[in-house]
């Protein structure tokens, strides 16, 4: 399989409650059906510099929360991240430190490494961003093939992930 595709080439997670899951998979997109697990995990294990602000809803240190955001649980909300006006944040969310989630952007079963900026009419599901990722405004990351069938990464050789959604 192409090592360009591997976790270890396309990320650098400094985020320090994110890198044993990063190391237990070779490809980002097999830590996907295991956000929500890892989550319930992490807030068992009391992560420090957290406070829990509803059940499941774990947020560091200096988050800035608009009042119209939504947050469902699980989620965790890395230190210094901003949250803006209409935010939807549906769970299965973890993010880094330093990110922004802008007015009207939804998202759902995904990683924010540190620094990333989604900050208006986005949409981000079952994805992995990079650290200080940056999304123009109105961009999707679309995680449903219209044919609703198994997701191949185009490599060479071809890649079937073993998954719908990516």
């Amino acid at each position: 399989m192409s090592d360009s595709l591997k976790i270890n080439n396309l990320f650098e997670c400094n985020v320090p409650y994110l890198k044993d899951f990063f190391n237990n998979f070779e490809f980002p997109w097999e830590m996907l059906p295991y956000i929500k697990d890892y989550i319930k995990e992490l807030l068992k294990s009391n992560l420090d510099g957290f406070t829990e602000i509803s059940q499941g809803v774990l947020v560091g240190e200096n988050v800035k929360i608009h009042p119209s955001a939504v947050i469902e649980a699980p989620a965790i909300i890395g230190a210094n991240t901003e949250i803006r006006p209409g935010a939807f944040i549906r769970g299965n969310v973890i993010t880094g430190k330093g990110c922004v989630i802008g007015n009207s952007t939804e998202l759902k079963n995904s990683i924010l490494l540190d620094g990333v900026q989604i900050p208006h009419y986005n949409y981000v599901g079952d994805s992995v961003l990079g650290n200080n990722a940056h999304m123009g405004a109105g961009a999707v990351c679309s995680n449903l093939k219209s044919d609703k069938k198994e997701i191949t990464i185009h490599a060479n050789p071809p890649i079937k992930t073993g998954i719908r959604k990516i």
